[in-house]
């Protein structure tokens, strides 16, 4: 299956970043300029912009532009976050909606967290969760193809943990990091928030229990209706 042209762009830029063309803090070219030079349409640009804001690679600031993110502090953390044991927890109701269910090539930084070849494939889902019907967070999943070949659509999307453990698989360490982000016109129109409200983003790869990264989930969730709770 070709790579799609969002990714190539994503992968890019990327490099670009990686190589010091855009340093760090810097100001990317307008979304126009952009799509003139990888010869695309905006709408196919933005796509590519959005996945690197939600790797946390690049930023959108309001009224300025987009600008390659500055280094954050990165806690590594043991457990794993249950969005759906958090949500009963609090006494609500917790549920799902499935926005894509796609396979395909991995991008540079799916490649790169999950530790594939390029040539291997993977799953790549977007939903939203709910707690009591309101929107709390968008989530990007990936996953490797190669682990889930036999499972179905609907336990990957409902309980994929539980899905991997009755596969024979078992669950090791999870590593998050937590940021804070604003909500662009997409997210907001998603998680039906305004455009420019706090936003607490997450970028999370799950191992199993041999040590193999086996999911990569970039997450938004509106900062005024969710709250991250740790304990040591």
């Amino acid at each position: 299956m070709e790579e799609p042209m969002y990714i190539k762009i994503h992968n890019q830029i990327k490099r670009e970043i990686e190589n010091h063309v855009y340093p760090i803090g810097s100001r990317i070219p307008a979304e126009r300029q952009l799509a003139l030079k990888f010869g695309v349409s905006r709408m196919t640009l933005r796509q590519a912009i959005k996945t690197l804001e939600d790797e946390g690679i690049l930023e959108q600031r309001l009224g300025s532009g987009t600008y390659v993110a500055n280094q954050k502090v990165q806690e590594k953390m043991s457990g794993i976050m249950s969005f759906t044991d958090i949500t009963h927890a609090n006494g609500q109701i917790p549920s799902s909606k499935l926005i894509s269910y796609r396979f395909g090539k991995p991008s540079l930084s799916e490649t790169e967290r999950l530790n594939l070849r390029e040539d291997q494939e993977v799953l790549r889902m977007e939903r939203i969760r709910y707690a009591d019907n309101v929107p709390i967070c968008y989530e990007v999943v990936t996953i490797p193809q190669k682990l889930i070949a036999h499972i179905s659509k609907k336990d990957i999307s409902a309980h994929l943990y539980k899905a991997l453990e009755q596969n024979g698989y078992q669950i090791g360490r999870v590593t998050e990091h937590i940021s804070a982000a604003v909500a662009n016109e997409n997210s907001a129109r998603l998680l039906d928030a305004k455009k420019g409200e706090a936003l607490i983003t997450r970028l999370q790869v799950t191992e199993l229990s041999t040590g193999e990264p086996f999911e990569y989930t970039r997450a938004s969730y509106v900062a005024d209706r969710f709250e991250f709770t740790f304990s040591k």
